[in-house]
This record gives structure tokens, C-alpha cells and sequence, in this order.
């Protein structure tokens, strides 16, 4: 039950809070007044989307919040719009929560019918998810669905499989060329930069041995250097005997001569060449080789690695497809045969609330002006559920059902898109609401569901409508007196323009006030006030 309702900056409304009681509480008002606006704000609480448009002109954010009593237990919503981004901010209690926990919480707090539910209720597919609602064992439904969504991916899975293996398969012969022409080569991630390195280092190093070979030439070809250094250094120290400034002379030449010497001995024992010449040719025939595939196939090693790594993966591919393939068939035959008994056990649980649903549905409409010879049939037709991909069998099918009726003696049953009228689809959308409401618990929020009715049939679906209000919390918005004499909260909804502004405000009504507005809705003057008077005493 929703106790208090505080809306602030949504469209033409500032400020507005409304308490609402038990039973049932009617909103009137002249059309474009802004009633639809209030319950868009419910709405919007409960989890809606909502545009950031209708966020009151010059405020940066429009905040809905409301006290509900759910089992005895108070909870508080509070939700904010912002203009500028249109991202909302929720609040279950003090605690920031999601649109997913409203969307569990909504079924506890509000059942919502308009005229876009009558709409809906002309859909087969909302006929069909409409009885799923009152099965009596959820279980069937529930593993109808698993099983279906396992099975769908499961297909996706296979038919992706066979399309990858059909792509593949008449590229085979070209994969196996590709790969048999890499394989004769065996390029390895980087090889080729390591062998233009390792070329560079082998023509360093001939040239290195080269210069070896030409200084150990230089020590020992006639006249040899260290035969010449050795008369150099008899010859001053001969005249170092006369001219002492070239002893030391003497000493540096014997010195270098003995380096010579260790340097002709190193010379002629120098290090082999880093690599032989056959090294090097095999380095630039690995080059060519490697240069020939790249040229073949148009492409960088590095991309002809990663090639031939996705050619060996989709070969791999091919070669285990088949068996791949016979997995999954099990694997679908095994949740096909679940599936066929879920639906076999679905619809017999399907024509069991069937049944039941119809008879309820049949009894109230009669309470609400239809004739006692109302029917109320559920019509199945069988509906494609899955077909097998790879497993043998036909397609499962199951029963769906769709909503006959006869509202008349004498007419054969017809789809309610066929023969209903609006005031007819109103009164059936309220019986359905009703079915659906439990003592006690969620709000029931009729936007105009008594459109297209009026007469008699407007005093049965009031009775009907005070009668619900017994157990469940109602809130009603109406254009008929009728209807809104009987509310135990009538609230009325007005537009007004202050200093330039046009505002919606909501206030309660009671004595004398109540009196004027359902004047005002059976059209003013005296005979409107007169028909005020009267539905005011009869309800008394």
C-alpha cells in the first residue's frame, strides 16, 4: 500500500505529496489537468524509464519518493531524474540501489492497468504469457524455458560449427598448399632479423681476420721488422756509450722489440674466424630462402608465422569437426527428449489453469454487467519451440494458448481482438486485475480502465471496483461520477497559472467539496448538481 506520495519538479508539477489511504482513491479532474502525470511518477518509482524532458523547465532534477507498507513493514523509495544526463539515482531506504531491485520490488507494490493494458490484452503472445501467470506449478514453465534457451545456444553453437566447417572445407586444398609451402621453409617468430644480425657479425668478423692476416705480413716480410729494430737498438747503444741521452732510446726499442716479438707469436696462433665461410653461405641461402616465401606469399615472416599458426588451428579444426559434431548431437538429443517432457507436463499444467481461469474469469465478468451465458474459452494451437540441428526427430512444438470468448448467447467464440469493444476490454481487464490481486497486497492503479463504458454497466463495475477496494488498496483515475462518488479518498487534480507559471496541483477533497466536483463531472449546473446529491446519498 503506498501511504505517502511526494513528487517535486516532474513536468507541470512543483511541489505535490498526497497521502493516500486504504481502500479505494479516486483522482479526477479536467482533462490535460496532469492525473497521468502522477501515476507516470508512481510508475517511474516502480522502476520505469522516464525522459529527462519532462523534468519541470529551469530545475536541475525532478525526485519522486513514497512510503509503502509491505507486510506490516515500512519501505521508503526515493528516486532523482537529472535534466542534464537523464541518468536516474535510486534509493531503497538510505541505501543507493538499481533498476533490477526495483524491478523485484515492483510486483509486491503495484499492479498497473490502462487502456494500454487493453491494448496489450488484444496480443496473442501477452494472451499466452497472461496464463503462464496462474499456473498452479511454476516448475514445468520454468524448466520449458531453461531447456529452450540451452538448446538455442546449443544450435547457435552447431550451426556455427557447420558454417565454419563448410568455409573452411573448400578452402582445404589452398590451406594445405599454404601450409606444406611454410612447412618446407620452418620460418621461426624473428628469425629473420637475428640471421641479417648475424650476417652483419660474420662480415665483421672476416674483416677482422683479414686485418690479422695483413699485420702478421707486415711483422715478417723482408726486411722483418724485428730484425730491423734489432740493429736499432745496436746502433744506440753503441752511440750511448758516447752520447748518453740515447741509452734510454736504446731501452724503448728493446722494449717495443719484445712487444713485436709477443705480437708476431700472437699473430701467427691468432683465433680462428668466428664462423667459416661456410657458415656465411649458409646464413645468406637461410636469407634467400626465407626471402623467396615472403615474396610467394605476400607477406611480412611475422605475418607468415601467425598465418601458418591460425592454418595449422583451422585444419586441427576440420580434423576433429566431426567428432566435435557427434558431442553436440548428443548432447541436443539428450535435452531435446528433456525438453518433450517438459512440455508434455507444461501442457497439461496449461489446460488444468485453463480451466480454472476461465470459470474465474466467467463468474466475475458476470458481476460486471455480462450476460450469465458469458464464455470464457482458451483456444491452443500448437507453436514451434525448437528444431533439432543436429540431433534426428522433428521440431517440439508446444501448446499456446489464446483467449476465445463469447460475450452473448447464440455467437460462436471469437478472439477478443475480433468482437471486443473498448468498454468490454475495460471490464475484462478488471476482472483479470482482480484475479491477480492478493488481501492485502500490491496497489491496484486503474488509469482510466472504465473508458468506453457508461450506463448500467458503469453501476456494476463500480460495485465491483468498491467491492476489490475491500481488500486491496486502489488507486482510480475517472471521468465518471459514478465511480468517483464511491471513493473513500477522492482527490482532485487541477492546472493553474501563477506569476507565469503553470503548475498541477492535487489536493483532498471532502464535504461540500467532494459534492462540487462530482457535480462538475456529471457536466455542472443543476442537473449536474442534482446527480451529485443523489450518487452522495446512495453511497451513504
Amino acid at each position: 500500500m503506498i501511504e505517502v506520495l511526494r513528487i517535486k519538479n516532474l513536468a507541470l508539477i512543483d511541489d505535490l505529496e498526497l497521502e493516500f489511504g486504504p481502500g479505494l482513491n479516486v483522482l479526477s479532474g479536467e482533462t490535460g489537468a496532469g492525473k497521468s502525470f502522477i501515476i507516470s511518477a508512481v510508475n517511474f518509482l516502480t522502476g520505469e524509464k522516464m525522459h529527462p524532458d519532462l523534468v519541470r523547465a529551469g530545475c536541475d532534477k525532478a525526485v519522486v519518493e513514497a512510503l509503502f507498507v509491505i507486510d506490516g513493514e515500512d519501505l521508503v523509495l526515493r528516486r532523482e531524474l537529472a535534466a542534464d544526463t537523464g541518468r536516474s539515482r535510486i534509493y531503497v531506504g538510505d541505501a543507493l540501489a538499481s533498476r533490477e531491485t526495483l524491478a523485484g520490488l515492483r510486483p509486491k507494490l503495484l499492479l498497473h492497468a490502462s487502456q494500454h493494458g487493453q491494448q496489450r490484452l488484444l496480443q496473442p503472445g501477452f494472451q499466452a504469457a497472461l496464463l503462464d501467470g496462474f499456473l498452479a506449478d511454476p516448475a514445468p514453465l520454468a524448466a520449458r524455458n531453461r531447456l529452450a534457451r540451452e538448446l538455442h545456444d546449443l544450435g547457435a553453437r552447431i550451426r556455427d560449427l557447420d558454417a565454419k566447417a563448410a568455409a573452411l572445407e573448400e578452402k582445404r586444398q589452398f590451406l594445405e598448399f599454404q601450409h606444406a609451402e611454410i612447412e618446407k621453409v620452418s620460418p621461426l617468430p624473428g628469425e629473420e632479423d637475428a640471421l641479417v644480425a648475424r650476417r652483419a657479425a660474420l662480415a665483421e668478423s672476416r674483416k677482422a681476420a683479414e686485418a690479422l692476416s695483413r699485420a702478421q705480413d707486415a711483422i715478417e716480410r723482408e726486411p722483418k721488422v724485428l730484425d730491423v729494430l734489432a740493429d736499432l737498438h745496436r746502433e744506440l747503444l753503441h752511440a750511448g756509450t758516447i752520447f748518453p741521452e740515447f741509452a734510454d732510446d736504446a731501452e724503448a726499442v728493446a722494449s717495443f722489440r719484445h712487444q713485436v716479438k709477443d705480437m708476431a707469436a700472437r699473430l701467427r696462433k691468432k683465433p680462428a674466424a668466428a664462423t667459416s665461410a661456410g657458415d656465411a653461405e649458409a646464413v645468406e641461402k637461410r636469407l634467400f630462402e626465407l626471402a623467396t616465401l615472403r615474396r610467394k606469399l605476400k607477406k611480412t615472416l611475422a605475418e607468415i608465422v601467425d598465418m601458418d599458426a591460425a592454418i595449422k588451428a583451422n585444419l586441427d579444426f576440420l580434423d576433429a569437426c566431426a567428432l566435435d559434431r557427434k558431442q553436440l548431437a548428443r548432447q541436443e538429443a539428450a535435452l531435446v527428449a528433456e525438453l518433450a517432457d517438459a512440455l508434455t507436463a507444461l501442457g497439461t499444467a496449461r489446460r488444468q489453469a485453463a480451466d480454472a481461469l476461465a470459470a474465474s474469469l466467467e463468474d466475475i465478468l458476470r458481476g460486471l454487467g455480462f450476460s450469465k451465458d458469458v464464455r470464457v474459452l482458451f483456444d491452443f494451437s500448437p507453436a514451434e519451440v525448437y528444431a533439432p540441428v543436429a540431433a534426428p526427430g522433428e521440431a517440439l512444438v508446444e501448446e499456446r494458448a489464446r483467449i476465445l470468448w463469447r460475450p452473448n448467447p447464440g455467437q460462436p467464440p471469437q478472439p477478443l481482438d475480433k468482437i471486443a469493444s473498448g468498454g468490454e476490454l475495460s471490464r475484462f481487464l478488471l476482472a483479470l486485475m482482480s484475479l491477480s490481486a492478493e488481501p492485502g497486497g500490491p496497489t491496484l492503479i486503474f488509469d482510466e480502465i472504465d473508458a468506453g463504458i457508461g450506463g448500467l454497466t458503469l453501476g456494476s463495475v463500480g460495485a465491483y471496483v468498491k467491492k476489490l477496494s475491500a481488500t486491496s488498496q486502489i488507486l482510480l483515475i475517472t471521468h465518471w461520477p459514478q465511480l468517483a462518488s464511491l471513493a473513500d479518498r477522492h482527490f482532485q487534480v487541477q492546472k493553474t497559472v501563477e506569476d507565469g507559471q503553470t503548475s498541477t496541483r492535487c489536493q483532498r477533497l471532502e464535504g461540500s467539496a467532494v459534492a462540487a466536483e462530482l457535480a462538475r463531472m456529471a457536466g455542472g449546473g443543476e442537473a449536474g448538481a442534482e446527480m451529485a446529491r443523489r450518487l452522495l446519498a446512495a453511497g451513504a
